[in-house]
């Protein structure tokens, strides 16, 4: 199933960026394109032949680039996007020396749970414990961390609850780590009404309905979470490949339906999650980022600045960038990895 969806991945798409170095393959030119502001989908460049590696419950799908004994970046999407998210930060980050991570999450793409027995759970404790388990894998002790929407909320959490492990972060739109108590507080209806995906997941319409369309809906979702990005058709196509994986519905469903108290998490995660529940403080190194354009839910700078004890600052990303920052700043974000590694 996994060389099948490679397969037609490679139809798609253009050249390749996955496994080795951007030197070696002889894209410097593509560092330029990107100093420059390259448009969405404006260049054929792609992750091709993924590597696969057995993690935990996982076989994790995911795209590597840069040195081997580089300084390694682990970069992790949200939903509904994918590791596509980043092709073009991860050529950026491997000219400068780092190997590049990109997993797909749980499912994503070729990600696959190992076993028909392993609840389809979306809880955010078991992402995090996702990437561990990759890292593990990899025999990757230590890395820099970067992601947005799931991405950032596993990031955080990985910061949090294993600093060991974390050397420094990019976080978009800053502290995302919740828990099921504070979510049953109600919000103003004008933010109520920017959740209307949340209570459509919360019923069985929604989940059928998603499961029907889940195409076009997360379409939708990319205009109104970043209105003024002008993505081209084939750039969304390439992320829409990574949908079709057999349990993205059912842990997306779960993991809205958890945030709010309608679904149950697996016991063994109890103790993460009350922990997670205090929303414990970030002590590594911190760049956070916001799009000056970002049409999703997203907290003020403010309201999370405290969060992060260690040394932090904060960046915003105008020129229109929305929630999808990775992939409409590029640049931007690169360069936050790069200098919050120095920190």
């Amino acid at each position: 199933m996994t060389e099948q969806i490679n397969n037609r991945r490679r139809r798609l798409l253009g050249t390749t960026v996955a496994g080795i170095s951007l030197m070696e393959l002889g894209l410097s030119g593509l560092a330029h394109a990107q100093s420059t502001g390259a448009k969405a989908g404006a260049g054929a460049i792609s992750f091709e032949n993924l590597r696969q590696i057995n993690a935990g419950t996982l076989n994790i799908g995911y795209a590597e680039a840069g040195p081997q004994n580089g300084p390694v970046v682990i970069l992790l999407h949200g939903w509904p996007y994918d590791i596509y998210s980043y092709v073009e930060v991860a050529p950026l980050l491997a000219a400068a020396g780092y190997r590049v991570i990109v997993p797909y999450l749980r499912g994503y793409g070729s990600t696959r749970i190992l076993s028909a027995d392993t609840p389809r759970n979306g809880q955010q404790a078991v992402i995090a414990l996702d990437i561990i388990n990759l890292m593990d894998a990899l025999k990757i002790d230590k890395a820099i961390f970067g992601g947005f929407d799931w991405g950032a909320r596993t990031v955080n959490i990985i910061a949090a609850l294993w600093p060991e492990r974390c050397k420094a972060m990019v976080s978009v739109s800053g502290y995302l780590i919740g828990s099921q108590e504070a979510n049953k507080a109600p919000l103003p209806p004008k933010a109520e009404l920017a959740w209307w995906y949340q209570f459509y997941f919360a019923t069985e319409r929604g989940a059928a309905g998603y499961d029907a369309n889940r195409h076009d809906f997360n379409k939708l979702i990319w205009h109104t979470a970043s209105p003024k990005w002008n993505f081209d058709d084939a750039t969304f196509e390439r992320s829409a490949a990574s949908f079709v994986n057999p349990d993205h519905v059912a842990i997306v469903i779960h993991n809205y339906r958890w945030r709010l108290g309608l679904a149950q998490g697996e016991p063994q995660y109890d103790d993460l999650e009350k922990r997670l529940a205090k929303g414990p403080t970030i002590s590594v190194p911190t760049i956070t980022m916001e799009g000056d354009a970002n049409g999703a839910p997203h907290p003020e700078p403010s309201a999370y600045a405290k969060k992060f004890t260690g040394k932090y600052a904060h960046r915003n990303v105008g020129g229109g960038t929305g929630h999808n920052l990775p992939q409409e700043a590029p640049k931007a974000f690169a360069d936050a990895v790069i200098d919050v590694a120095r920190f």
